[in-house]
């Protein structure tokens, strides 16, 4: 047997801050971690680590971005135990999709209609716990209540085959404690993250044009 870890946040970011308004979840994101010190997660989300867009499947660090500059964000972490085979599946798919990230985009249309409960599948577009929940399900690591187009963060608080073993802020997780911080983070990172989203995200307009 081994474990998959699905971590639950709040980061309280602007869309962090919407879907948090329209649904009230104490958690509006969600990632999957295939070891236990989560020194890499995987999701759905800004690519960048910083700026809302460029955003798809992408990997995500506590001690980077912006779960490293929201240290007082709620979270909360679940162990899922599953067999070998399907946690070799689910992280060859979390893998594959991050190799292959230019494939797939965010699901933006898709996130709004989930908080409406409105099912919608878009090819290769997936916002972060229709990742989490698809990479979960096509592995064989669980069955969901219902649609992964359908699933919230908060869901999975839920899920009886989920154990909780941390429940506060980031700032609190012991994973997160053990890592080692950039002091320039906090400035440097910031407006270098900025200065790569708007460079992606304009790269990407010339080559929708020519």
């Amino acid at each position: 047997m081994k474990t998959i870890y699905i971590l639950l946040t709040r980061s309280g970011t602007l869309l962090s801050n919407l879907v948090y308004a329209v649904t009230g979840a104490n958690y509006t994101h969600a990632s999957l971690a295939f070891d236990e010190d989560l020194s890499c997660l995987y999701s759905s989300t800004r690519k960048n680590g910083y700026t809302m867009f460029p955003a798809g499947p992408s990997r995500e660090y506590l001690n980077r971005g912006v779960f490293r500059l929201r240290e007082n964000a709620p979270c909360a972490l679940y162990a899922l135990d599953v067999s070998d085979e399907a946690y070799t599946r689910a992280r060859r798919r979390a893998e594959h999709m991050m190799a292959h990230g230019s494939l797939y985009q965010f699901n933006v249309i898709g996130l709004a209609l989930c908080g409406m409960h409105i099912r919608w599948k878009r090819r290769r577009h997936y916002f972060c716990s229709q990742f989490v929940s698809e990479v979960l399900e096509k592995s064989g690591a669980m069955e969901l209540p219902k649609h992964s187009t359908l699933m919230h963060p908060n869901d999975y608080t839920r899920l009886e085959a989920l154990r909780c073993v941390y429940k506060g802020t980031l700032a609190g997780l012991p994973q997160r404690q053990q890592m080692e911080f950039d002091q320039n983070d906090t400035v440097i990172g910031v407006y270098l993250g900025l200065a790569l989203g708007l460079f992606h995200t304009g790269a990407a307009r010339v080559r929708k044009i020519f």
